[in-house]
């Protein structure tokens, strides 16, 4: 097993759910920008964390089962909302550099 520091084991899991959410967000909307997904992705997971806040018994109920603990979460922290802004870059940059270079390929091949 590898031993990773301790701010990995904090916020990979973060970064990787908002990564999930940006290319959750392109396979629905494949026409938007990288900017209008990174908007949509941020906002969604931004409203997330600020929802956790809220401690209403009902979506407390919610919060405790497997799939809402994984989307709702639990506890309001800032540094989510940094590790999920990394996520989302990090998807951008990815689909961008993806993008280029399917771009530099077809043009080489016409």
């Amino acid at each position: 097993m590898v031993d990773f520091p301790q701010w990995v084991h904090l916020y990979l899991g973060d970064f990787l759910w908002a990564l999930m959410v940006f290319w959750l967000i392109c396979s629905l909307k494949p026409k938007f920008t990288n900017m209008q997904l990174a908007m949509i992705a941020l906002l969604f997971a931004y409203s997330i964390e600020f929802s956790q806040l809220y401690q209403g018994d009902w979506l407390n109920t919610i919060r405790h089962t497997k799939l809402g603990a994984l989307v709702f979460g639990f506890g309001f922290k800032v540094s989510d909302l940094a590790a999920y802004t990394l996520g989302i870059g990090f998807g951008v940059f990815i689909k961008h550099t993806l993008l280029n270079q399917k771009k530099k390929h077809q043009h080489h091949f016409m």
